[in-house]
């Protein structure tokens, strides 16, 4: 079966997310600029959940780029990827509309560490599928993938503590992410 149709899928699906969260954005009724001030943290949490949806968007664009071969394991695995990222625009105005509160912290670390477990099971069940010795050479030992599960789960724990500290924790991995990851073009061209 060719990426092309889950690709197309998965796209439109982010699309969706991202359009979901951007609603969340209501405009105030104040017509001065102290009427945005409440909104900082809203518009704060959108900009760090657009963010990881983007991160996830290019690099699922490029997974599926260098696979060869999917099958119907690789479709639920996406579907479960999906799932979680779907999660995010919930998890982000429930953190934005209560100003990074311990509990809404805790489960935007939840959801983002579990979107990076489903993303891990995707990579694994294409690495299984025959045909995608390109996309195994390109991905290597993932690094950047296992170490961001930890520093999640530093972050949830956090923020439990701090949950300003767990946010900064969760902006941390992020960063490490929007550098791209230049192995699959590399291996592609």
């Amino acid at each position: 079966m060719s990426t092309g149709r889950m690709e197309a899928f998965s796209d439109g699906v982010i699309a969706i997310i991202i359009t979901i969260m951007v609603l969340e954005l209501r405009a105030p009724h104040d017509t001065s600029l102290a009427g945005l001030r409440p909104l900082i943290p809203v518009f704060a949490s959108y900009v760090m959940s657009f963010i990881y949806v983007g991160i996830y968007w290019n690099n699922h664009h490029h997974l599926l780029h260098a696979t060869e071969h999917i099958d119907g394991r690789a479709l639920w695995a996406n579907l479960f990827l999906l799932f979680w990222l779907s999660l995010v625009p919930f998890v982000t105005a429930w953190m934005g509309e209560n100003h990074f509160a311990q509990w809404p912290v805790v489960l935007y670390g939840s959801v983002l560490l579990l979107a990076a477990i489903a993303y891990l099971i995707l990579v694994r069940v294409l690495l299984g599928a025959p045909g995608n010795e390109l996309l195994a050479s390109a991905l290597g030992s993932d690094f950047k993938g296992k170490i961001s599960m930890l520093i999640y789960v530093i972050g949830i724990l956090l923020a439990f503590v701090r949950p300003w500290l767990a946010c900064a924790v969760y902006v941390f991995v992020a960063v490490i992410w929007l550098i791209p990851d230049r192995r699959i073009e590399r291996r592609i061209s």
